[in-house]
C-alpha cells in the first residue's frame, strides 16, 4: 500500500465522527463544588480577576453545548466566566425530586456562596432566562445584573404548550435510544454528521430523560409577568430576531417588563452555537450596558 493511501486512510480514521466525540474548542477548567445538604456540582471556571459572569444554559442542552462558542470571547473580553449544568441536564445534579426552575436558581446561588465569588452578572439563555430571573428575585445579593437571551417572560402560548404536551414521547425516545435520538434530531435541524455533531449528541445524551421532560412541562407553567417589573436589577435582553421557538415579540415583551434595552441579532434560536461570531458582539454590548447601569446605581 502506498504512503499516500495509508495517510488518507489514517486521516479518515482520525476524522470519523463516531471515533472521538471531542469538544470543538478547549473548554474552561472544570471542578466539582460540593454544597452541604445540596449535592455536588461540576463548575466551569475560566479564572482571572475580571467581572464575574454566571452562564445559565437552556433546556435539554448543557452549559458546554450552549456556550462553547462564547467561552473564549468572554474570557478575551476580560470576564471571569462560571458555568454549571442545571439538575437533570448534562453533568448536573440527579435527584428524585421533580425538576423545578426555582431549584435550579437555588443551586446556582448555593454554588456562588460556596465559592465565595458573588455577586455575579447572570447570563440566561432560553430556559436559563427564567432561572436567571428567579435567581435575581430570590437571591438578590448574588446578582449584580441580568442579560437574558432568546427567552421570554412566560411560556404559556398555545403553540408552546403543544410542545410541552409532547414531552412524554420525547422522554420515551431519549430513554430508549439517547445517542441515536439526538443524532437524528441534529440532522433534522440541518446539522450533518460531523465531529462537532458527534460531540453534541454525546453531550446531549448525558441528560436525564425524566428531568428533560419535566423541565419542558415546568417551562409551560412558568409566568414571570406578575413580578418581573419589580425585580429592580440592571438588565438587558438579546433578541434573536428570526427565532421560531421563542417569538421575538415575546422577547421584546420581556424587555419592556424589565425596562431593559434590547440588542437584536439576526439569527434563530440556535445562533449562539451555529454562528457565535455573529452573536457574540451583541452579547458583549449587552453586558457592557448592564455593567454601566450597575456602576451608576452603585
Amino acid at each position: 500500500m502506498s504512503a499516500p493511501v495509508q495517510a488518507k486512510r489514517l486521516s479518515l480514521r482520525m476524522r470519523a465522527p463516531d471515533d472521538a466525540p471531542a469538544p470543538p474548542v478547549p473548554m474552561p477548567p472544570g471542578f466539582i463544588v460540593g454544597v452541604p445538604d445540596r449535592g455536588e456540582f461540576m463548575v466551569r471556571d475560566s479564572g482571572g480577576d475580571g467581572p464575574l459572569l454566571l452562564l445559565l444554559h437552556g433546556w435539554v442542552v448543557s452549559a458546554d453545548v450552549n456556550f462553547y462558542g462564547q467561552y473564549d470571547a468572554l474570557r478575551w473580553a476580560g470576564y471571569r466566566v462560571l458555568a454549571l449544568d442545571h439538575r437533570g441536564h448534562g453533568r448536573g445534579l440527579r435527584t428524585p425530586a421533580p425538576f423545578r426552575l426555582a431549584d435550579c436558581a437555588a443551586d446556582a446561588a448555593a454554588v456562588l456562596r460556596e465559592l465565595g465569588t458573588g455577586p455575579a452578572l447572570a447570563v440566561g439563555y432560553s430556559m436559563g432566562g427564567p432561572i436567571a430571573s428567579l435567581l435575581a428575585r430570590d437571591f438578590r445579593d448574588q446578582v449584580s445584573g441580568l442579560v437574558l437571551c432568546a427567552t421570554s417572560a412566560d411560556w404559556t402560548e398555545p403553540r408552546q404548550r403543544r410542545t410541552w404536551r409532547a414531552m412524554g414521547a420525547v422522554r420515551l425516545g431519549l430513554g430508549l435510544f439517547p445517542n441515536a435520538a439526538w443524532r437524528a434530531g441534529l440532522r433534522s435541524v440541518g446539522l450533518p454528521d460531523t465531529a462537532v455533531t458527534t460531540w453534541l449528541a454525546s453531550e446531549l445524551s448525558r441528560g436525564s430523560a425524566r428531568d428533560l421532560a419535566e423541565a419542558g412541562r415546568e417551562l409551560g407553567r412558568y409566568d414571570g409577568r406578575p413580578w418581573l417589573p419589580s425585580l429592580g436589577v440592571p438588565a438587558a435582553v438579546v433578541v434573536t430576531a428570526d427565532d421560531s421557538d421563542v417569538p421575538p415579540r415575546k422577547q421584546r415583551e420581556l424587555a419592556a417588563l424589565l425596562g431593559a434595552p434590547t440588542f437584536e441579532v439576526d439569527g434563530d434560536h440556535l445562533v449562539a452555537g451555529t454562528a457565535p461570531e455573529h452573536f457574540n458582539p451583541y452579547l458583549l454590548r449587552a453586558l457592557e450596558r448592564v455593567r454601566a447601569a450597575h456602576a451608576t446605581a452603585v
